[in-house]
């Protein structure tokens, strides 16, 4: 079995490595890196740091307006997908790289498969969400990671190739965290004390490109009387450089670091107090620690995470998000919602029970 594997941002390297691994075992993966995520430390530290094979081809394809991107994406992928002739093309998540993934998939006549369907947010001026909706409207196998996605799927009348098979995200965690644990210094380097620091992630649209919801932002940690460790997404130090609020971040008590690999990134999350972000995979990520997240967004994806209590959103309000950090205190454990640790097998199995029927 032959298959082509699309990648282009962070979250997209965590979710694929477990499925690599897994494939490579007994069949041939192309894994192509649309280029979307270009920065050394949004990239390929990644690769390197979870043992990923370098990429087959990396088709530099940057930055740029969502359309220009995509459409490159679209046109570059048609090209690989027409020279490997896969069996299958295998996308992940919600981002440009997904959609251009997936249509260049529909454009070629080969079986599409869609690693994290059936997610939604219900917000469709979300750039995720018309991505994530449209290609799981495109695909012939869906993985979801969660029974709720699974039933999301069915309210749009999507049942036929649909699967819970977990979260591969969950996998990598799993497999990382005690790595995580022996390798990383950068406790030690930002000397930080366990569950005694909030770290931040901002890089969203919603909260970046409207100077005052990124005021209110930096504000609110402006005024918290505890370490903030602040690992800057580049585009957002683009922006707060652009907007001159540089100066409104004391180094008192909030640091700005840049991004930084997963496995610092796997250590800082399991020893944070709590979690201030508006990442997707950073509020999976603090609910498979058991580590408080709080999320700066009108809504969330992951609704897991709020149901089960470890996850609470707060509008880009300076005094909001301030009493979130101060008084969000969970209690007992998450419950074991995102699977058992081993969906990358399950998808690798269904791509292959599934081979001879498309």
């Amino acid at each position: 079995m032959k298959v082509v594997s699309i990648v282009g941002a962070r979250p997209q390297f965590i979710k694929a490595a477990p499925v690599s691994w897994a494939l490579r075992q007994k069949h041939t993966e192309i894994l192509a890196h649309t280029g979307q995520h270009y920065d050394l430390r949004m990239s390929q530290i990644f690769f390197s740091e979870m043992g990923l094979p370098e990429p087959d081809m990396n088709l530099g394809v940057g930055s740029g307006q969502p359309g220009w991107q995509i459409g490159e994406m679209l046109t570059r992928l048609e090209t690989v997908i027409q020279n490997a002739k896969p069996d299958w093309v295998l996308v992940y998540g919600d981002t440009n790289s997904t959609l251009a993934g997936a249509l260049a998939a529909r454009i070629a006549q080969v079986p599409l498969a869609h690693v994290e369907a059936g997610l939604r947010s219900f917000n469709r001026q979300m750039p995720e969400e018309r991505n994530r909706v449209l290609t799981d409207h495109c695909s012939d196998l869906l993985f979801c990671p969660t029974q709720n996605a699974v039933d999301l799927l069915a309210k749009e009348g999507i049942t036929r190739g649909v699967h819970l098979v977990g979260d591969t995200m969950y996998d990598a965690v799993r497999q990382f965290s005690e790595v995580a644990r022996q390798r990383s210094t950068i406790l030690h380097e930002l000397d930080l004390k366990p569950k005694n620091f909030v770290l931040t992630t901002i890089h969203r649209p919603y909260n970046t490109d409207m100077p005052t919801n990124l005021e209110n932002i930096l504000t609110a940690l402006e005024k918290l009387d505890e370490r903030v460790v602040f690992p800057v997404h580049p585009r957002t130090r683009k922006k707060i450089q652009e907007l001159h609020f540089g100066a409104r971040v004391p180094s008192a008590n909030v640091l700005m670091i840049e991004p930084v690999g997963y496995l610092d990134m796997l250590a800082l999350e399991q020893n944070a107090r709590l979690i201030l972000t508006d990442s997707g995979g950073i509020q999976k990520e603090a609910f498979f620690f058991a580590t408080p997240c709080v999320t700066i967004r009108p809504e969330t994806e992951w609704v897991e995470t709020l149901q089960a209590g470890w996850n609470v959103l707060v509008q880009p309000v300076a005094q909001e998000i301030w009493r979130a950090v101060k008084q969000f205190a969970p209690v007992g454990q998450p419950p074991a919602v995102f699977g058992d640790g081993h969906a990358a097998a399950r998808c690798v199995a269904l791509l292959e029970a599934n081979l001879q029927r498309m």
